[in-house]
């Protein structure tokens, strides 16, 4: 696994979930916070997204793409709604997946909106420092397989298609990996694309990925990288915050919560699985990270309760 892929996996609880707006004359619609990811797709028209807490607006156009990483609330509407109007927002709730006319003249939109579940108890870094809006216009040429899921999520959207309620699902992950590596693509800020563009940082994360459980050691880590010990500790240390065995044993104990949420594999498993060499030795680590042991945590995420925050 590499690194993008392991962030979402490690978050993503469930599956995707989607519905379609169509709005025609002035409107507005209010979208309350979620606890995971939101998406828009704008399918035809225009309008803008308003952030919550007074963000600057959003314009939209035909083929853009939005991504809200941290569930922010907002307000979708026609470009030319005042703050009267974006007062008297209708909940998304009561329009999804309707056609709704509304006075005025307005030219009509239709926009793909979604949901990811996430786990937010254990979000990767790189994820994390995501901005609360990240908006990816339609550009000629611009993030192609980004531009590609959107024109198949286009025509999946009839459910009479067969095997439409399958591949609508797997095209909504999609969507979400592409739109995180679009962001990384032309991010001006943030520590992580800079770190996966750096060849001896992303080969000692690559290795770690690849197989947490190995017995690693920072001169074994070195040499898969191709660099002293001292050079990968001061590159590692600065570009992701924390050095090497110590991001290792994030890693493995963030694993290790995931098993234990989505699975019920005896906790001897997981420890092998993550690295430790017995139930005890990961209980131990475990208990330090979390506050908790991995059986009530297993017992506590079972029960609905919120999943505590590795520290």
């Amino acid at each position: 696994m590499d690194v993008v892929s392991d962030a979402i996996s490690a978050v993503r609880a469930g599956r995707p979930s989607s519905n379609r707006l169509r709005v025609h004359g002035s409107w507005s619609v209010r979208l309350a916070p979620y606890e995971g990811a939101g998406f828009h797709v704008v399918l035809s028209g225009a309008c803008r997204l308003v952030p919550d807490g007074g963000g600057d607006p959003v314009p939209l156009g035909t083929g853009d793409v939005v991504l809200l990483p941290h569930g922010a609330g907002h307000v979708l509407a026609d470009r030319a709604a005042g703050a009267a109007e974006m007062r008297r927002a209708v909940p998304f709730e009561e329009v999804r997946d309707t056609d709704v006319r509304l006075p005025g003249s307005g030219p009509g939109v239709e926009l793909l909106c979604g949901k990811y579940r996430l786990d937010r108890s254990r979000t990767h870094p790189l994820l994390a420092e995501l901005p609360q809006v990240v908006h990816l216009p339609h550009r000629v040429g611009d993030h192609p397989e980004l531009r590609t899921a959107v024109d198949l999520l286009a025509r999946e959207l009839d459910e009479r298609r067969p095997g439409a309620c399958l591949a609508l699902p797997s095209l909504l992950d999609l969507l979400l990996i592409y739109m995180v590596r679009a962001w990384m693509s032309q991010a001006e800020t943030g520590a992580w694309p800079a770190v996966l563009n750096d060849p001896v940082a992303t080969a000692a994360l690559r290795a770690l990925h690849s197989d947490p459980a190995a017995a690693w050691t920072a001169d074994r880590l070195a040499s898969e990288a191709g660099v002293s010990r001292a050079t990968l500790s001061r590159r590692f240390t600065s570009l992701v915050g924390r050095p090497p065995m110590a991001y290792l044993t994030w890693w493995r104990l963030t694993l290790a919560a995931t098993r234990l949420r989505d699975s019920d594999v005896p906790l001897a498993t997981v420890a092998r699985e993550t690295g430790y060499g017995s139930p005890y030795a990961l209980s131990h680590a475990f208990s330090r990270e979390f506050g908790t042991t991995p059986g009530r945590y297993r017992e506590r995420v079972r029960a609905g309760e919120p999943a505590l925050t590795a520290s």
